[in-house]
């Protein structure tokens, strides 16, 4: 047997590790990491197991097509041709476009964070945008909000989103609500490097995970409060004169008078209501430790941070980022070596079909219930969805891969919204219970099967400046293509080809690339990849100030200001036994959630690669909080909302606050090869944590879902 070694990359996630695979007799044997690549000096569980997925036996490997009613036990699947399913599907779209317009026609993905997506995600909203329909959703709300769209009311660009963090060069790192172990493995690695030659290290959580055992400061937040700690880390820097005074000078709108007074004076008052020892009580973070970190974070600047879905899945995430962004605009590390920075990136023609979209065309979905969050930029929430296609307003979907019923709260009326549609087409590697609502479904290539461009490692300067053409490792299995392949074949039967480059996705990598000077057979003929050489601009801000309405840092926004919400940044008690009381006594726990180290969030429990290291869903509480209820580690115990009850195997973690325990969603599949059970998506006997968990109330800006705070009670399962 004759193995070759291949350049690539590990696409399942965000952190997209540079690595190596080795490839025998057209089989995927392993990939390790490539440390030659910005992005692969480790590979995480996931990357490892990449073989397994491959090679699973439950892949989907032909087109079906439904035969059964919806609602029916057995869907019936039949199996048909590529060309029958993208026939139908696109007479059905077309169809309903001529009855309802573009817009009663939705397309939707997986999160391009979490999943493959990324390698075919502007492609999609392409298709959606040539369509003519304004609606397209892929989970913004719960993991993309608050880093990219929430922070343009503060300093009108994405940061931490677009603007990352200098690692190599951090004096502290803040990390809120994200860790890099689970989530991006490159800032592990890099922040273990950082932490090595001396930088401080600022860890936000409720758990004690990853990187808070290495930080300086690690601050046990209890779900929900992060926008109280915030303001008190504001108060604390103001009051002690802890902030860059020339950068709030010159590039904040501070001394603009609103009613009469300065926004300094209005910030500063709001911030004094959070006093270290008010705080404390609200957090449970002590008043001791909130000054320590405020004078870490200034004296050890400058301050690079990251946030992620810690904060993304709550009820007021908008105001706890623009609090965070406050707070980080104080320390003046914006743009600066060290700090949050733009990085310059290759240039690129984009491919996104922005410029397809008609301005008085219809508009997305919640764009009227919310007009500053996810539907303002052509984004519609899992929330809106629903709704949308329980009354009505959208008739049919076309979902290239995600999985909402699992993962959105409410997953029993995702299940009713998907049901109620005309028409439903959905494209996977494997059956989901999304998928199995579906009308036809189309059999995905995985991405170690696909090719694919990526322009840009989202991690450094060296990482950006590197362009990579993903080369196929293995032929795909049965009659699989890649997500890239089905949206230009479907563009072709929508009468849309002409905008898809005629199906030549050749000519469309072509078209991307031509700014660059690069081309495809140069990358073809480099798999490992092509750096360009490009330098660091900082400080771009003092030449073409900030893209917010007074092109400066806008501490209090008037954006906000002009559809009623709250200018300053301000916290809101979350749903609590201290903000309902009437639920206390019933669910004393506050309830939160975390993705496990081990999957993509509701993928690959199939593979025993992976579930041998997490075979059961976990419920994580501390040991006296169980020992009250007679609950041992490793019992079975039933979870109880005010939503219902799931089940969940007890582990036993001292270092949570006795009144904070932590599920898991995403538990749904069966391990055969190891005898593991699935576990039903509905009913009795579920571990669905969003079966139990809702939807509303939503973060009244972004349409958030709070799923991180919540109220519970946790039994023994007899």
């Amino acid at each position: 047997m004759t193995a070759d070694l291949v350049p690539t990359y590990c696409p399942l996630c965000v952190s997209r590790c540079g690595a190596t695979a080795e490839v025998a007799d057209g089989r995927l044997v392993t990939l390790r990491p490539d440390p030659s690549h910005p992005t692969g000096q480790a590979l995480c569980l996931k990357g490892k197991a990449a073989p397994q997925i491959v090679d699973h036996a439950s892949r989907l490997l032909h087109p079906l097509r439904r035969t059964a009613p919806k609602g029916a036990a057995d869907p019936g699947w039949e199996r048909i041709t590529w060309d029958e399913a993208l026939g139908t599907i696109a007479d059905r779209l077309t169809a309903t476009a001529a009855t309802g317009g573009p817009e009663a026609v939705a397309f939707s993905s997986s999160s391009p964070s979490t999943s493959a997506i990324s390698d075919s995600i502007d492609y999609v909203q392409r298709l959606g945008r040539a369509f003519g329909t304004p609606n397209f959703s892929n989970y913004m709300e719960l993991c993309g909000w608050g880093r990219f769209f929430a922070p343009l009311y503060t300093f009108g660009a994405p940061v931490p989103g677009e603007y990352l963090p200098d690692l190599d060069r951090a004096g502290c790192i803040l990390y809120w609500g994200y860790n890099p172990s689970v989530a991006r493995l490159a800032h592990a690695t890099a922040t273990a490097a950082a932490v090595a030659r001396g930088a401080k290290l600022v860890f936000v959580d409720p758990r004690k995970v990853g990187m808070a055992a290495k930080a300086d400061h690690w601050l046990q937040v209890r779900p929900g409060t992060d926008a109280a700690l915030a303001l008190s880390l504001i108060h604390v820097m103001i009051e002690n004169g802890w902030y860059d005074e020339d950068f709030v000078r010159d590039w904040t709108n501070a001394a603009d008078v609103v009613d009469g007074t300065p926004v300094w004076d209005l910030l500063r008052e709001r911030a004094a209501s959070y006093s270290p020892s008010v705080t404390e009580l609200i957090t449970g973070v002590a008043a001791a430790d909130i000054v320590a970190t405020a004078r870490s974070l200034w004296e050890s600047r400058p301050v690079a941070f990251y946030t992620w879905s810690g904060l993304e899945q709550h009820t007021t995430t908008t105001q706890t980022m623009r609090a965070i962004d406050v707070l980080y605009a104080l320390t003046g590390s914006l743009d600066l070596p060290g700090g949050n920075v733009l990085f310059e990136r290759v240039p690129t023609n984009p491919v996104d079909g922005r410029d397809l979209i008609a301005p008085d065309g219809p508009r997305t979905v919640g764009a009227e219930e919310r007009p500053l969050g996810p539907a303002r930029y052509g984004f519609v929430t899992g929330e809106d969805l629903y709704g949308a296609a329980l009354d009505g307003r959208v008739r049919a979907l076309m979902a290239f891969g995600g999985n909402p019923v699992m993962a959105h709260a409410d997953s029993a009326r995702g299940r009713a919204a998907l049901s109620s549609l005309e028409f439903f087409a959905h494209a996977d590697l494997f059956m989901t219970p999304t998928g199995e609502l579906a009308d036809i479904v189309l059999p995905v290539a995985s991405a170690f099967e696909s090719e694919a461009l990526k322009v840009g490692f989202e991690y450094s300067q060296e990482a950006q400046s590197l362009v990579q053409l993903r080369k196929p490792l293995v032929a795909p299995r049965g009659e699989a293509r890649s997500d890239l392949r089905i949206v230009f074949d479907l563009a072709t039967r929508l009468g849309l080809g002409d905008r898809f480059w005629d199906g030549d996705i050749d000519a469309a990598w072509a078209h991307r690339l031509e700014p660059s000077g690069m081309t495809l057979e140069q990358l073809r003929a480099r798999p490992e990849g092509i750096r360009v050489p490009l330098t660091t601009r900082h400080r771009k801000y003092a030449d073409t100030g900030f893209r917010t309405p007074s092109g400066r840092v806008e501490l209090y926004s008037a954006t906000l200001a002009e559809h009623g919400y709250d200018p300053l940044p301000a916290f809101e008690e979350p749903l609590s036994p201290r903000s309902r009381p009437d639920l206390a006594e019933r669910f004393p726990l506050v309830l939160s959630c975390a993705k496990s180290l081990f999957f993509c969030e509701t993928q690959h429990r199939q593979v025993a690669a992976l579930r041998k290291s997490s075979p059961d869903p976990q419920l994580e509480l501390h040991p006296d909080t169980a020992a009250a209820r007679g609950i041992g580690g490793g019992d079975w115990v039933s979870l109880h909302t005010p939503g219902g009850s799931v089940r969940a195997r007890a582990k036993l973690n001292r270092s949570l606050a006795p009144d904070v325990v932590f599920a898991q969603h995403g538990w749904w599949d069966a391990c055969e090869e190891l005898g593991l059970p699935g576990y039903p998506p509905y009913g009795p006997n579920s571990a669905n944590l969003n079966l139990v968990l809702r939807q509303t109330p939503s973060d009244p800006i972004s349409g958030s879902s709070p799923l991180r705070a919540g109220v519970c009670d946790v039994r023994p399962l007899g």
